[in-house]
């Protein structure tokens, strides 16, 4: 089920996330910076082992609601398809909107806002919980008729489209357009931490949603992009978890014992009594300080090359394409969760680093012998060929001083 749309998708996500860097640099645009998209693509791999459990979750549930409970059988055609997108954007517009206005839906889809940048790789940065609940909110949709795979499908597709919004290269569009159908101008405005743009513009493939309820907001004013509780970290595990970390704490804190149950359900931003928080003050361009970090040397190449690597072990995991079981799929989940956490060990100089790398090569070695029947000879020699001189390199060289920051791809225009 899996494979049948995000193995698809994924390679041409990321042909426009290359294309995007592309035209930074041809442009001399400062649109992406390189810790950043990193973290980002981290972000996003660890992001996609869950969908193993979603597809599961979806035959399971799904399948039972749609065999016992159904009202209609929905065929796709043309015009079905199109009622689909609608369904499915209009469920995904109140779960957009109540992910920002419940603590613990936010918490969820906190990690995707939490980059202070916009473009293809910021679309990547998605949030681990909000994969995996998503989908509990489109029963709906099975009840009146379609299928648990359809569904799946189209929610695949909505997703790219949500994709192709996340940039600054995309001025505002033929007026028309703006009206009916969500644009990245629109969504630039949903990514703001202006106190204007705050909580607006849900929709993700028609903006008409957001003038019909009252949450449209133009775009008129230069965006500042973050939030207000940002994990300052690059660690795809800070990134995921900071905000329950923080709703945690405030629960542990809190003198009710009521209160410490309902501050996970509470308006975002509430807090239990005696814990009143600090007035917020706004973020804007001039007082922004942006979470940023010091490399190791020799780190940025390094990283460049294990991300390709990543990419395909990814696709391992996601799909059928190397024959893998799904005692393979699982080590090679942990696998990359292992890696792209220590991504962020490069991107900010940790201590830890150095060991941790050393024996992820020797993991990643032994992990094509276990499956060295699903294996190629070439490809088991070609693992221990890159896991050796990733050892190499990182014995070498991650052990001085971090000499760079998280710099960006280009100067500025």
């Amino acid at each position: 089920m899996e494979a049948n749309i995000y193995t698809y998708i994924t390679p041409i996500a990321l042909l426009f996330v290359l294309l995007e860097v592309f035209f930074c640099w041809f442009y001399r645009k400062t649109y992406i910076s390189f810790a950043e998209a990193v973290a980002n693509f981290g972000t996003a791999i660890g992001n996609q082992t869950v969908n193993v459990l979603v597809a599961i979750g979806v035959y399971f549930i799904y399948g039972y609601l749609w065999e016992n409970f159904r009202i209609f059988t929905i065929e796709l055609n043309w015009w079905t398809f199109v009622l689909l997108l609608l369904g499915v954007d209009f469920v995904f517009y109140w779960v957009h909107r109540w992910g920002h206005a419940i603590n613990i839906m936010w918490a969820a889809h906190s990690p995707h806002h939490s980059a202070e940048e916009m473009n293809f790789f910021v679309a990547l940065r998605a949030s681990i919980t909000q994969r995996l609940t998503s989908f509990l909110f489109f029963w709906v949709l099975v009840i009146i008729g379609f299928t648990p795979f359809d569904i799946y499908m189209m929610a695949g597709l909505h997703l790219f489209i949500a994709f192709l919004h996340h940039t600054e290269f995309v001025p505002k569009l033929w007026r028309p357009i703006e009206f009916i159908f969500t644009t990245p101008s629109h969504h630039r405005v949903h990514h703001g931490v202006n106190f204007k743009y705050l909580d607006k513009n849900f929709g993700e493939f028609l903006i008409i949603w957001d003038r019909i309820f009252g949450s449209f907001e133009e775009e008129d004013e230069k965006v500042v992009y973050g939030i207000y509780d940002h994990p300052n970290s690059w660690n795809p595990i800070a990134i995921n978890f900071h905000f329950y970390v923080i709703l945690w704490r405030l629960a542990v804190k809190a003198p009710f014992w009521w209160d410490k149950i309902r501050i996970w359900f509470m308006p975002a931003g509430w807090r239990p009594r005696g814990l009143e928080a600090a007035p917020k003050v706004e973020i804007t361009a001039e007082n922004q300080i942006r979470y940023d970090s010091t490399m190791f040397a020799m780190g940025a190449p390094y990283l460049v090359v294990q991300l390709a690597l990543a990419v395909a072990l990814m696709m391992g995991v996601i799909s059928n394409l190397y024959g893998w079981g799904t005692s393979a799929k699982w080590i090679g989940a942990g696998l990359l969760w292992w890696q792209i956490v220590n991504w962020s060990g490069i991107l900010e100089s940790k201590p830890w680093l150095r060991l941790s790398e050393v024996l992820r090569n020797v993991a990643a070695v032994l992990f094509v012998f276990v499956i060295a029947g699903h294996t190629s000879v070439p490809a088991i020699s070609s693992t221990i060929l890159v896991s050796l001189a990733s050892i190499v390199w990182t014995v070498n060289f991650f052990k001085s001083e971090p000499t760079m920051s998280g710099n960006r791809l280009a100067p500025s225009s």
